[in-house]
Formats: C-alpha cells, structure tokens, sequence
C-alpha cells in the first residue's frame, strides 16, 4: 500500500460519495482517473488490504424493526462449512465463528438476521436450524434492544 492508497482509504472509509458517478468525485481531488480509483481499490480487495465493498443500510429505516443474533453451539468441524451456507442466505446480514465461554456460553457461531417482526426472526432462525440439522446441538436469539452506530476500522 502506498500513500495514494493510503489516500483512497482514507477518502472513502465513511462510505462512498451518494452521487451517480462517486468515482469521479473521489478521483478529482486525487489528481487521478476515475479508472485508477477503481484499479487501486481492486487491487487493496485482490490483497487483503480491504476487505469488501458494500452498502451498509439501516434495517429499521428500510422497517425491519426485529434484528436478532442467532447464536449456535455447532460441532466445531462443522463451524466453516455451515457459516459458507448460512452466510449466503438473503437475510442473514453477516455471520461468524467465535470461541465458547464454557460452561456459561456454549455458542461457538452467530448469524445476525432481520426481520420486519419477532414471528419473522423466528422463522428464519428454523430455516437455518433445518440447514444446520445435526450440526447444531443448542440455538438462542439475541434481539436487538437499542440502535448503536456501527463503524469498522478507521486510519487517523
């Protein structure tokens, strides 16, 4: 990464420019091509450097006022092969593996899901059940009570 990366980064880690050409308004003052702009951040995804590119919106402005953490103790040989198909399901927004604190927290994989109520939450929480099938030996969800602002990484 070099400081014109670096500059990218930092021009776009509170998202990208809401205008119909947001490539074009990040490259003007880069002194750069809209082109660059793109073949850069591809490169930074291509390495690792950044992760992904992707719209973040706020569930309880597009009405889905139940977001819930569903929380399983999967078998731990199980944990990638079922977060690769559970994270590809429309209403989970993300999904991810973390250690148990045994005996108090048995739940090694979480999936965040949303929906417009509870009774749909609950629903999404079987059809995942059902994928997970044997896999999974215990469940819980964890709804959402307050919004807090979620940001990522930030360089200074």
């Amino acid at each position: 990464m070099d400081a014109l990366d670096r500059k990218i980064i930092l021009a776009t880690q509170e998202g990208l420019p809401l205008v119909p050409q947001p490539y074009h308004t990040l490259a003007e003052p880069l002194g750069i091509t809209p082109g660059e702009v793109i073949s850069r951040m591809q490169a930074m995804l291509d390495s690792g450097v950044i992760r992904r590119i992707g719209v973040v919106p706020n569930h309880y402005s597009l009405g889905y006022k139940a977001n819930g953490m569903t929380v399983w103790d999967l078998a731990d040989d199980r944990v990638d092969e079922m977060g690769e198909r559970i994270g590809q399901l429309d209403y989970v927004s993300h999904c991810y593996h973390r250690p148990r604190h045994l005996p108090d927290w048995p739940y090694n994989f979480f999936a965040m899901v949303h929906g417009y109520d509870r009774a749909e939450v609950e629903q999404q929480a079987r059809q995942i059940a059902e994928i997970l099938g044997d896999a999974c030996r215990a469940r819980d969800i964890l709804y959402s009570t307050r919004i807090l602002k979620k940001t990522g990484l930030r360089l200074a």
